[in-house]
């Protein structure tokens, strides 16, 4: 059998993992060991964190619309539940939108809902 050098393919594997890491502190960003470790705690944490995020502005947006709710004297179980009798098709990254730049449009909103 033939003998295989693989200097050449593991040093490339390497240097592709390190390319990873820059910017990273400390040996994380020089040292292979480390690295390796590094990058998969990361990547780990940038998955389960994009479903995170997702999570937390839609709790942002419900505050939003509540609060905006709150001073048209409706609460925002209501507010939601009459959206649904009235069919209107808004997700709650537009009401909040509205609630916050455009009170004038979401004043008309609760008045079609409070009617």
């Amino acid at each position: 059998m033939v003998r295989v050098k693989r200097g050449k393919t593991a040093h490339k594997r390497k240097k592709r993992l390190l390319k990873h890491v820059k910017g990273f502190r400390w040996g994380r960003k020089s040292k292979y060991k480390l690295a390796k470790d590094a990058l998969r705690h990361a990547w780990t944490y940038a998955y389960r964190d994009r479903k995170t995020k997702k999570r937390e502005f839609r709790k942002l947006w419900q505050t939003q619309i509540s609060a905006a709710c709150r001073k048209s004297g409706l609460n925002y179980s209501r507010f939601i539940y009459g959206l649904k009798q009235k069919d209107i098709d808004l997700d709650r990254k537009i009401l909040a939108n509205l609630a916050r730049d455009h009170p004038e449009i979401f004043a008309k909103i609760i008045e079609k809902i409070k009617s």
